[in-house]
């Protein structure tokens, strides 16, 4: 079977890779679409994510969506053809799990990740095996191509659920409007914000986000800015110490930051004067635990999610996928097409 795999820097290949045997307790996906994240562009780029370095062939991909194909031994309550999101992470909270702090613990592993050796292989390839606990039933009327920003969703969901009990009626800001900045600024509206701004450098981007909604944007490039304008919750979704230096600066007394962006490793300079001299409350937020259940049936409810999507390409194109997913000047949310599968 075909699968996208990273063997180290800029050497991206769709090659033939071994079907595992189904184990007890599993299911077998054939997979239908794959969103392609930041930290794939790292793998892909320069050979590792942060601190997770490419020692071995990487099949890639964690934003992953299909039909169930096979069932394992003492899987039950599934039917093959049914359309199924899939959680990442092991150890995972089954379907309509309370949150209990999972995935924190350390040791755990998530789709297409470096983080483990041997490697925890991902889920661009045409048939996946994964416990049963981490798939979730697609809602009728969702389709397999705008449920793949499930993962993503759930993302945004967790990062902005942090701030719970702050978010009604406030006047809130996104720095970035990459696909996270765009689907928190979404969450931030549904979860009853009185007015959501964004910031970006690119402005198809910020195109995007008025489309879906949001009520101001901001061209930093453009020497546009919301400094000093008091917003209520500002969220940091660009992953980028100048845009946390925006977030802070843009944020009222009293207010409430959500670091959102995966922030890099390395020593950066910024002024934190005024989280103490502002009583700043920040929250920190990492992937994610129960939130894809709520997030495919907001993909289901909300049909404007889905312009978060802006390219789909074939298995075969993988690479032109990558390079699309890298332009954001031209591009949000870059899908690959693994299979021909449609819900």
């Amino acid at each position: 079977m075909k699968a996208v795999v990273v063997h180290g820097p800029k050497d991206l290949r769709v090659e033939d890779v071994q079907e595992s045997p189904l184990g007890r307790g599993e299911v077998a996906v054939d997979i239908a679409y794959g969103g392609i994240c930041g930290s794939d562009l790292h793998y892909w780029q320069h050979g590792r994510n942060g601190s997770f370095e490419v020692k071995e062939p990487l099949v890639l991909g964690h934003e992953v969506v299909g039909r169930v194909r096979e069932l394992g031994e003492g899987v039950t309550g599934w039917g093959v053809g049914d359309a199924v999101a899939i959680h990442p992470a092991t150890p995972c909270p089954g379907p309509g799990a309370r949150p209990t702090g999972v995935h924190l613990i350390q040791g755990g592993t998530y789709l297409g990740s470096a983080s483990t050796t041997p490697h925890t292989q991902g889920g661009l390839v045409e048939v996946l095996n994964v416990q049963a606990q981490q798939l979730r039933r697609l809602p009728k009327g969702l389709d397999l191509r705008t449920a793949a920003l499930a993962e993503p969703l759930a993302i945004a969901l967790h990062g902005i659920d942090r701030a719970a009990g702050r978010i009604g009626g406030a006047r809130c800001f996104v720095s970035g409007a990459g696909p996270i900045g765009l689907l928190a600024a979404a969450v931030l509206k549904l979860r009853g914000a009185a007015s959501v701004a964004i910031a970006d450098l690119q402005p198809r981007a910020l195109e995007v986000a008025s489309a879906m909604g949001v009520d101001a944007t901001f061209n930093i490039l453009q020497s546009e800015g919301p400094e000093s304008l008091g917003y209520d919750v500002s969220v940091e979704a660009a992953g980028a110490a100048a845009s946390l230096q925006t977030v802070l600066d843009a944020t009222r007394r009293g207010g409430t930051v959500v670091q959102l962006g995966i922030l890099p490793k390395d020593k950066v300079s910024i002024s934190l004067s005024e989280l103490g001299l502002r009583e700043l409350t920040v929250f920190g937020s990492q992937r994610f635990e129960t939130e894809l259940d709520e997030a495919v049936d907001l993909l289901a409810q909300h049909s404007f999610l889905a312009q978060v999507i802006s390219h789909d390409y074939p298995l075969g194109e993988a690479e032109a996928a990558f390079v699309m997913a890298l332009d954001s000047a031209a591009s949000s949310k870059v899908l690959i097409k693994v299979g021909a599968l449609e819900a």
